[in-house]
């Protein structure tokens, strides 16, 4: 017996037994579980409170106090699991009539803020030579894949966006890159299509990966990038080649293909600070969907402030 658990009481011990032996619940849950019983227990004893008699109001304020001393919204939600089957579990024993946590719920978390690359580092990577020596992966390849984050970062696309562009439009065709035009135009999510230009850069990457594009796409493949053997390349191909790129360009971070649409946003807000506009070429339905970029702007901001500023190092 480890000594959290030599540390709850027999009726609590009891119904960790009984998540060990009857629910075969994986250790480390009942490590969790002996954990968050421990803190009940504790609560329940500062406030002179028998357990069985707990109410709502007493599970709200002991799960208000792990809040206060820090524990993540992820940590109180286990915790308030792991009374809930307690009561629960009285509940079937007739020990209990309600189980007092039935209502309460932990306080939702904060949504992580999307990671988007520094410009510096999109260039970076947008710019690196995948095939230098011309025969690592072969010039079609590193065309490909030049092409492939050129309009990832240069379009916003998502990944079922540029995996669906076809090499010309028709009426079964999902997108397509008009390069007379400059203009993508692509079948987003909720099935809405949306058209987003394309820049220079792109169109010259996207150029060069058509004059090579034969050597490896079967005659009749449709898709405007293809894999080594000649289909549609995929989203895990796509994933796992950038990822590779990013990793030759010496990028400190791991990326993925959506960073590069955050960092698409994220560097257009800062630089236009037209909100709607970004909403727009994003293709969020909604304005709030798009807001969460004006937080990555402000962060920009922020650093910017503290590198330049005489009057900045005023905190610690």
């Amino acid at each position: 017996m480890t000594a959290a658990r030599a540390d709850l009481s027999a009726e609590l011990q009891r119904y960790t037994e009984h998540l060990r032996v009857e629910r075969r619940l994986a250790a480390r849950t009942v490590a969790m579980y002996t954990e968050a019983l421990l803190r009940l227990q504790a609560s329940a004893a500062a406030a002179g409170v028998e357990l069985p008699a707990a109410q709502p109001h007493h599970i709200r304020s002991w799960a208000a106090q792990l809040r206060g001393r820090g524990l993540a919204s992820r940590s109180i939600a286990i915790a308030l699991a792991a009374w809930r089957g307690l009561y629960g579990w009285w509940g079937r024993e007739g020990r209990v009539a309600v189980n007092p946590v039935q209502g309460v719920r932990a306080p939702k978390a904060a949504k992580p803020l999307p990671k988007a690359l520094s410009v510096e580092q999109a260039v970076a990577l947008a710019q690196h030579d995948t095939d230098p020596g011309g025969t690592a992966q072969g010039p079609a390849l590193a065309a490909r894949d030049h092409a492939i984050t050129e309009l990832l970062y240069g379009c916003g696309l998502r990944v079922a966006e540029l995996t669906g562009l076809d090499l010309r439009a028709s009426g079964a065709a999902r997108g397509w890159v008009d390069t007379a035009d400059a203009t993508a135009h692509v079948l987003g999510k909720g099935s809405k299509r949306r058209s987003v230009p394309v820049g220079g850069k792109a169109l010259e990457a996207l150029a060069a990966w058509l004059a090579l594009r034969n050597t490896l796409a079967h005659a009749d493949e449709p898709a405007l990038f293809v894999s080594r053997l000649g289909t549609r390349l995929g989203a895990n191909q796509l994933r796992n080649r950038l990822q590779a790129q990013a990793a030759q360009a010496g990028l400190p971070t791991r990326v993925h293909p959506h960073m590069l649409r955050h960092s698409y946003a994220s560097h257009l807000l800062q630089s236009s600070g037209d909100l709607r506009a970004v909403q727009e070429l994003l293709g969020h339905a909604s304005i709030s969907t798009t807001q969460v970029y004006t937080k990555l702007d402000f962060q920009h901001l922020a650093k910017v402030y503290d590198a330049a500023h005489p009057r900045a190092k005023r905190r610690g």
